[in-house]
């Protein structure tokens, strides 16, 4: 964000030469566990921050809070990070796929494709028992599941 003015005859009254703590103690009272490591300097109406916050609107409101106090006339965040968004859950893989039977396969032959072992046909005939009434009747065009092969 950068440096941020604010008018120095306004905002909430502090003790002088007691800015920096007061901000800070105030910033850790109202924030509390979504500021880390916080550091507040005061120099002759400006405020530099640094720490690391859970986000964007956190680092705002700590910006808010040290510039709307008497005296601060400006506000330097540069110093303040934001946490990197936590990655989204990865879905978990799918425990099985769809196939589509092409002519001349077989159950034995898809195994042998899927898990590297045609005698792990019964896999796929277990897995699509509703859909496969005869392991030896299956027809090009019929989509069957094909379960994950087990570690």
């Amino acid at each position: 964000m950068g440096l941020f003015d604010f008018i120095r005859e306004l905002g909430k009254k502090v003790m002088p030469g007691n800015e920096a703590e007061e901000i800070q103690a105030d910033i850790t009272k109202l924030l509390g566990d979504r500021v880390e490591n916080l550091s507040v300097k005061y120099d002759d109406g400006a405020v530099t921050l640094g720490g690391l916050v859970d986000s964007q609107a956190t680092k705002e409101k700590v910006v808010l809070l040290a510039g709307n106090v008497k005296g601060v006339a400006k506000v330097d965040d540069a110093g303040l990070s934001v946490k990197p968004a936590p990655e989204p859950p990865k879905e978990p893989e799918p425990e099985f796929t769809f196939y589509t039977i092409v002519s001349g396969d077989s159950l034995w032959k898809i195994a042998s494709k899927f898990y590297g072992n045609g005698a792990k046909w019964n896999a796929l005939f277990e897995a699509n028992r509703e859909v496969i009434q005869d392991p030896d009747k299956i027809y090009p065009g019929q989509v069957i599941r094909v379960p994950k092969a087990s570690a």
